[in-house]
């Protein structure tokens, strides 16, 4: 258990940072405990004594607890940890409860592997990872199907619809095969049913870093429970059956399996066939370093078999709950999954342990005082490795309350990968995220700020969340609720390996937990401003930004005979709007404090702020995929699509090249439509009143 001091032994640190707090502010102490029960609504005191409240050791002694054991979702090591996380949070004096839900989670019985040459030898590989003996999780893909399988291998890349185009230009017909690809890229799911289409009957998947590890992941498709789409999967709750066509279609058909770089070796320098092509190349590429065979297909035949076991598993969402005095039914989100594929150093609980920080000094607050204008709800999601399950199935179940009542979701999954901070964000927040980025001090040079490294390191660039890879999905695709994500460092060698543990993060991951500190308080303090200021520091001038260099980018894409002029005028809607909010904002700003009659005047203002993203939602959602319903940000349904935005046209474009010009133009031209309607919409929810 992580060790805290006393509430008696911090006073005097306490005081310090009170006494600098109103000096700073303009204040007169005289006696400062009684200070900070006066000024319990001074919002700017209580973000200095967050800020001051760290300490990396506390963070590291989380981190160590929480990755004693692997923890897949399901388990009872699961059970194990849900249970210390609810601890901590009760130790920090917070209220607390768990929901749980049974999901369809999917584990490995069986796996084998061998390759049989033409001279008539085999050899059995091995699938656990090379040095790593604890009680790990099989590597596996969960929810691939059971299937033995003994055919030639061919190399396919990084099995995009580019590499199997290149192959047919050689020659390659990769249909009956093994299909040995690579990853990066293209999502794991991707590559299986890309395959899958090309009649590949299995595929190898492996990293390509040189790394002893071996990835584990999910290749459903979308994400929650697959038996309870669209409803939250409650005990006793409608279930489809498992065979149940529309189940059935989020799972691949053929069988696939997470191997090593040195198997991956072993496969591809006994391939024939014609050379590897000089674009394939990569010399970062272990298993291709110094590869001289083929492509295949074969004459090594591989001889694979995988037994799969799905059952009904109990997971477990843990919140605490810190109310709010003013305006108790409006709800800042902070939100981590806690479940791991092994041990899960990275990814999750890196992000976990900050979630626990951040509960911690929340309950400094607490007990000075503190008082925060609207609802905190931290939220340690169960499953999302298996598909976002956790979060999805709560969102599901709360999501009329959410629709009206949610401010804004704030994500931190994997909070440390390594050097460098990162953001994606719904553009509203860009503002207020750039804001608190200048008040942290960069955790890996001395004498900056996180914002002015994020500006030396090649500008403030935020990325967006049209990606199904982390349990904002639901919140802002499902939902409509302004999100952000939050990391440091891009990507990591042991990611989903049994490799990912304490030991790799005190040695190369953030020895001296400082990542920790700055993520913890760029997430901490996000929400301090979104919970306490008296307006919301939203900005959709921002959100009109980015639209129009969304559609520059579209244009590319179009020929002439599509029209983006409805999409254009919406924009210029949503940006007239967007300035007279900004007007109005710091009208009501300037009042602070003024004027009681001013609160209903800031309440209904902020609404605003908050449902203009629900404009953004189709009721009807994509076609043929009703559950994603936002039309600015949400996955294609092609994940090879240039378009990485306007989900719904991205598909409509993906769909024009299999029909008639006139009909796919047409149907084009209505998505586009579609989308400036939804534009309009949100510009009509800032401006607040009929049309």
């Amino acid at each position: 258990m992580a060790q805290r001091p006393s509430f008696l032994c911090i006073i005097p640190f306490l005081l310090v940072i009170c006494l600098a707090a109103y000096h700073t502010l303009h204040h007169h102490v005289a006696h400062p405990l009684q200070s900070l029960s006066h000024n319990s609504k001074n919002p700017l005191l209580f973000q200095q004594i967050f800020l001051n409240s760290s300490n990396n050791a506390t963070l590291s002694s989380f981190l160590r607890f929480l990755t004693r054991r692997p923890h897949v979702a399901g388990t009872p090591a699961a059970q194990n940890t849900a249970h210390y996380v609810l601890s901590q949070l009760q130790a920090s004096g917070l209220k607390t409860h768990v929901s749980d839900y049974k999901a369809l989670l999917s584990y490995p019985a069986h796996a084998s592997l061998s390759v049989h040459y033409s001279n008539g030898t085999s050899k059995e590989l091995p699938l656990l990872e090379a040095g790593e003996t604890g009680p790990v999780v099989a590597p596996y893909h969960a929810y691939s199907p059971s299937g033995t399988v003994a055919a030639r291998a061919v190399f396919v890349n990084y099995g995009s619809g580019e590499d199997y185009r290149a192959l047919g230009a050689l020659g390659v017909n990769v249909s009956g095969c093994v299909a040995v690809a690579r990853r990066g890229g293209v999502s794991r799911g991707g590559v299986v049913r890309r395959a899958e289409e090309e009649g590949a009957v299995a595929v190898l998947l492996y990293a390509g870093d040189g790394g002893k590890g071996i990835e584990r992941g999910t290749v459903m498709e979308g994400v929650g429970d697959p038996q309870t789409p669209g409803w939250a999967a409650v005990d006793g709750g409608e279930r489809l059956a498992a065979e149940d066509g529309g189940v059935g279609r989020r799972f691949p058909k053929i069988p696939s399996m997470p191997i090593s770089t040195e198997n991956a070796r072993v496969i591809l320098r006994s391939l024939g066939g014609p050379r590897l092509p000089k674009e394939w190349m990569d010399v970062d590429d272990h298993a291709l370093r110094e590869y001289m065979a083929g492509v295949g297909v074969g004459p090594t035949l591989v001889n694979f078999t995988y037994k799969e076991e799905k059952k009904i598993a109990t997971i477990q969402n843990v919140f605490a709950i810190i109310r709010g005095l003013e305006e108790p039914d409006r709800y800042v989100l902070l939100g981590n999954h806690r479940d791991a594929w092994t041990y899960g150093a990275v990814d999750p609980n890196s992000g976990t342990a900050a979630l626990l920080d951040i509960a911690r000094r929340y309950g400094i607050l607490l007990s000075l005082g503190w008082k925060p204008r609207r609802t905190i709800v931290l939220c340690s999601w169960d499953a999302e490795e298996f598909g976002m399950i956790g979060s999805t199935e709560w969102v599901e179940q709360n999501l009329e309350n959410l629709g009206s009542k949610g401010v804004a979701y704030l994500n931190v999954d994997c909070a440390v990968q390594g050097p460098g901070f990162f953001a994606r964000a719904t553009p509203q927040l860009d503002t207020i995220l750039v804001e608190v980025t200048k008040k942290i001090k960069d955790p890996d040079k001395e004498g900056r700020t996180v914002y002015q490294s994020w500006v030396a390191d090649g500008g403030i660039n935020i990325g967006r969340l049209s990606e199904v890879d982390s349990d904002f999905a639901a919140f802002v695709q499902h939902a409509g609720v302004p999100s952000i994500d939050l990391y440091y460092g891009k990507d990591y060698p042991v990611y989903h390996t049994a490799f990912d543990s304490y030991d790799w993060m005190k040695k190369y991951g953030d020895p001296l937990f400082r990542r920790h500190m700055a993520v913890t308080e760029i997430w901490g303090l996000l929400a301090l401003r979104l919970v306490d200021d008296a307006v919301l520091p939203f900005n959709y001038l921002s959100y009109g930004a980015q639209l129009q260099e969304h559609m520059k980018a579209l244009s590319i894409l179009l020929d002439s005979s599509i029209s983006l002029h409805p999409m254009n005028t919406a924009i210029q809607e949503l940006i007239a709007a967007s300035s007279e909010v900004n007007e109005e904002a710091k009208r009501l700003r300037e009042g602070e404090n003024v004027l009681d009659s001013l609160e209903l005047r800031r309440r209904t203002f902020n609404d605003r702020l908050m449902l203009a993203e629900r404009g953004f939602l189709e009721r009807e959602g994509l076609e043929g995929r009703q559950w994603f319903k936002h039309l600015v940000y949400g996955p294609p349904i092609d994940y090879e699509s240039k378009l990485r935005v306007f989900p719904g046209l991205a598909d409509a474009m993906s769909n024009a090249v299999k029909r008639a010009q006139s009909e796919g133009q047409s149907e084009i031209q209505h998505e586009i439509w579609r989308v400036a309607r939804a534009i309009q919409r949100a510009a009509i929810a800032l401006r607040g009143e009929l049309t």
